[in-house]
């Protein structure tokens, strides 16, 4: 058996008798949800677990600073920023900008795997975040919202952690460059959502961690699934043989309102705006 074939087996093995080792959710984000499921929480006691996390807070002030929150008044602290924000997103928020903290490795190969994976991840959560508020303007009575798809857009390739942490395990062996892209490509859908289940996640975010790379689900209904393959598609993580047609789709489904859109100075200024609100 190759080495590659090894390391498929084992990955394999382990999903189907759930012994493979999952990541588990940075301890701030674990914090923030479960003040947030707290009725008596208020946003001075959500600022205070937040500010334990000096990264956190940092990024926290971004995100009540970008275009996505609407207002052109800065805030300077973090009490005005989980003010600005809201409890009811700050919870899956505050969990998305703490996803960077899993994309770490000893192994030179792996951290580089990692970081390309982190930044494509961002790219694509960029355009998919820009998709929401523009669809948003003309759709408004619906059940998506900006800070799931926030978390959504950084959650959706989370299967492709355990992969590198087993490659790691065994650099000599497996830090096969073209395997690992081989394994991820196969495997990453299914320990995707089994991190969302044991991370107890509602459904909507399992879907997206085990469906967005299948071609064979479609949902009927406009899902956040959409918003996330437009953006691979448009970073190249999710590749096509014609990106136009492929685009086409969500035109047809009224998610986008046209090609224009990609051209358009709104757009990439949007989507420039929430880039640099992950750095």
């Amino acid at each position: 058996m190759s080495t590659e074939n090894a390391l498929l087996t084992i990955l394999i093995d382990r999903i189907n008798n759930d012994t493979l080792v999952l990541p588990t959710l940075p301890e701030v984000a674990i914090k923030v949800r479960q003040a947030a499921d707290n009725n008596d929480v208020n946003l001075m006691q959500m600022a205070d677990v937040i500010a334990h996390d000096p990264a956190l807070t940092a990024r926290m002030i971004k995100v009540a600073n970008s275009a996505i929150m609407g207002r052109s008044v800065k805030v300077s602290n973090l009490h005005q920023a989980v003010t600005r924000i809201g409890l009811r997103q700050i919870k899956n928020i505050a969990t998305a900008m703490a996803m960077e903290q899993l994309f770490v490795s000893n192994n030179e190969l792996i951290k580089g795997y990692m970081g390309k994976a982190w930044q494509k991840t961002l790219i694509v959560a960029s355009h998919s975040i820009a998709l929401m508020e523009f669809y948003l303007k003309n759709n408004k009575q619906n059940s998506l919202n900006r800070d799931s798809i926030t978390l959504a857009s950084l959650i959706y390739n989370i299967g492709v952690l355990p992969i590198l942490t087993e490659a790691e395990r065994h650099p000599e062996l497996f830090a096969n460059p073209s395997f690992l892209a081989h394994a991820i490509q196969k495997l990453s859908g299914k320990i995707g959502g089994s991190i969302m289940k044991a991370w107890e996640f509602p459904d909507e975010f399992v879907d997206v961690a085990q469906n967005w790379a299948d071609a064979s689900h479609r949902p009927e209904q406009v899902s956040y699934i959409d918003f996330i393959r437009i953006g691979a598609i448009l970073e190249g993580t999710l590749q096509v043989s014609d990106k136009s047609a492929a685009l086409q789709v969500y035109i047809n489904k009224g998610i986008i309102p046209s090609m224009q859109l990609f051209t358009s100075d709104e757009y990439h200024a949007m989507v420039d705006d929430i880039k640099e609100m992950f750095c």
